[in-house]
């Protein structure tokens, strides 16, 4: 990525996540990177955080980069792509990080000679461990993806599959986060009516998580043999184990999934009628 010019479009949380870990990949110099946001005071705290220019007029942004990521929220990005879609420059590869934005309004958005790709990251990248849907536009090439890839793997790992699948990414890893905090507070609360102090039963619980799920990627094992390897012949895992399938746990989550891909799903054709009706 030696000539690439990466412009955030947007930068909040998600963009910033995303500067650290091209910056912390060293494949990426601060000079590749820019930002722009309406929030000047925003622009002051990635400047002094990062070592990077801003802008605070998306044109200038725009007619720099050759890579935008588009990190707005997607209550706006129909202004934002009436106003300055004409202004992307031919080539310019587009990232769309906006949940529920179909490739398809935004490639009717923008001049027919830029190319699309949608990504689905989830917060855990602000702590470059984020896991990431990559979905290509109709005029994106291969090249574009394995630039998309490089940039969201700085901040974890990425998959690439098919824009009908995007949604369920949302379900499973977008909305994970907010699940694997919930199991972590009600361990957490396990520990403190056993007698630990609510802070360690917290520590001891959140590390198990990550340790569990480093464990499982590092070693590629199936989980089943995993936790097979902790479950000892009537001792206290099975006992555990034995409470957590009586109350559901495991069809709790498969629920949790497929209601929130529904909802996905939902948002998105909200989405695409908002941005197929003609600008007022």
């Amino acid at each position: 990525m030696d000539t690439t010019k990466i412009g955030m479009l947007g930068a909040g949380n998600m963009a910033a996540a995303l500067i650290r870990g091209m910056l912390a990949s060293q494949r990426v110099a601060p000079e590749q990177i820019r930002a722009s946001d309406v929030r000047k005071e925003r622009l002051a705290e990635i400047e002094a955080e990062y070592g990077i220019k801003t802008h605070s007029d998306n044109n200038e942004l725009i007619a720099w980069a050759n890579l935008i990521v588009i990190a707005v929220k997607p209550q706006v990005i129909d202004r934002v792509l009436d106003q300055f879609g004409p202004a992307f420059r031919p080539g310019t590869l587009v990232v769309s990080i906006a949940a529920g934005v179909p490739i398809r309004a935004l490639e009717a958005r923008l001049p027919s000679s830029v190319r699309v790709v949608r990504a689905m990251p989830n917060t855990a990248a602000i702590a470059l461990a984020g896991a990431t849907g990559i979905a290509p536009g109709s005029r994106a090439t291969e090249a574009d993806v394995a630039a998309t890839q490089a940039l969201f793997d700085a901040t974890g790992r990425s998959v690439v599959l098919d824009e009908s699948l995007i949604d369920a990414v949302t379900g499973l890893s977008g909305s994970g986060p907010a699940y694997i905090m919930l199991i972590i507070e009600a361990l957490a609360d396990g520990g403190v009516k056993v007698g630990l102090h609510r802070d360690t039963a917290l520590l001891l619980a959140a590390q198990t998580v990550y340790g569990s799920a480093k464990l499982l990627l590092d070693t590629g094992e199936h989980p089943g043999r995993l936790k097979d390897m902790v479950t000892s012949p009537g001792g206290t895992a099975i006992a555990g184990l034995h409470t957590l399938e009586s109350g559901g746990l495991r069809r709790t989550l498969i629920d949790a999934v497929e209601t929130a891909t529904r909802r996905a799903q939902e948002l998105g054709e909200i989405m695409a009628k908002k941005l197929a009706k003609p600008s007022e």
